[in-house]
């Protein structure tokens, strides 16, 4: 069977010519006899490989020495508990409610402190980013909290809202390395690697360092402190050898591309190919405001939850697979990151084309 087109929110496709060199160094990495899976996190091998990753990260992004990496486990939702265990100084933060990442975010923010929701959309179900114009900020919050590319609802913010003076904290997820973006105008961002950078099993942490905390509760376990990932590297235990390794390679992957640029100009041109044909369909429609639109989650519907589900079968058995909404929305959903080609877009625009005219 020929490869298809994945439209997943994650995990999602990565690049072909990362997939196929991989390949080719399973059973053996440059020379040294043995899989990147087998080999030990301690030997001067990995850590070439993680340094790698690290530096080449680094250049993609600008990182000036004021910044930390890390490439943690637990993904995503372990950061929800991490950022106010080590963030929650003066034992409060302020969160923006975008949808049911944030907003689990927040929940597991309430554990810790006093976390204020201080901006939603969720009486709009989501489909919009809120005005964060002029926030009323908490006086005593250590951060403000945002997810800024919403996967489920397709939402993104295209600016970020003004902290006044707070460290902003950002989910980054779903559209880390897709744009350049400014990271000192960020306390912390993280981004679980299965959507844009790499398999299920890592994410990446990028903390200002005056923001890692030594003074921790005794009771903070070890595991959930900054600290002591940055101390040690990454390797205070044996990390996600081989999903770091593949990040590396994807990393190497875009800068080849031509880096975060070119990145920002394929992404807005796929896009723009799937939005364009939604706003002249006569059966799709988009569901999210318009100037709120992500360029890496698309969702949409024809109304008619039958034929949505039509859609998505018959999808699939061209090659289109993975469209179906999350099941909190329904609909379609078309997760179009960084690795899938415009190839892959244009012909999923196609096939609407044709459902439209049999079903119309």
């Amino acid at each position: 069977m020929s490869r298809v087109y994945n439209f997943s929110a994650g995990p999602a496709m990565l690049p072909q010519e990362v997939l196929e060199q991989s390949a080719k160094e399973m059973l053996d990495y440059q020379g040294c006899g043995m899989s990147v899976m087998e080999m030990s996190h301690r030997s001067s091998v990995f850590q070439g490989i993680i340094d790698k990753a690290q530096q080449d990260l680094r250049k993609l992004l600008n990182l000036s020495d004021e910044y930390e990496v890390l490439f943690l486990q637990g993904g995503a939702s372990q950061q929800f508990a991490m950022v106010p265990t080590n963030l929650m100084k003066q034992g409060a933060a302020d969160y923006i409610i975008t949808g049911q990442w944030a907003k689990k975010a927040w929940q597991e923010a309430k554990k810790f402190g006093k976390a204020t929701a201080v901006a939603s959309s969720q009486e709009q179900n989501f489909s919009e980013i809120p005005d964060c114009s002029n926030l009323n900020l908490t006086p005593e919050a250590d951060y403000l909290y945002l997810c800024e590319n919403n996967t489920i609802y397709g939402t993104k913010f295209w600016e970020l809202p003004d902290s006044k003076g707070k460290p902003i904290v950002a989910d980054v997820s779903s559209c880390f390395l897709s744009q350049p973006v400014d990271v000192n105008r960020y306390g912390l961002l993280f981004a679980g690697a299965q959507k844009n950078i790499g398999p299920a099993g890592v994410v990446v942490v990028i903390i200002r360092k005056d923001l890692i905390r030594t003074d921790l509760p005794e009771t903070v376990p070890t595991m959930l402190q900054y600290h002591i990932h940055a101390e040690n590297g990454s390797l205070y235990n044996t990390p996600p050898c081989y999903g770091i390794y593949i990040c590396g390679k994807v990393f190497q992957w875009i800068e080849a591309q031509g880096g975060l640029k070119a990145m920002e100009e394929k992404n807005r041109y796929k896009a723009g190919v799937l939005y364009d044909f939604l706003d002249e369909s006569k059966l799709f429609k988009g569901t999210v405001r318009r100037q709120d639109r992500s360029w890496m989650n698309v969702p949409f519907v024809t109304g008619d939850a039958q034929l949505d589900a039509d859609f998505v079968k018959q999808a699939a058995q061209k090659g289109l697979v993975n469209l179906k909404g999350h099941r909190t929305v329904g609909g379609m959903r078309a997760s179009i990151y960084n690795a899938m080609p415009l190839e892959g877009v244009e012909a999923l625009v196609e096939f609407m084309k044709q459902f439209e005219r049999e079903n119309r």
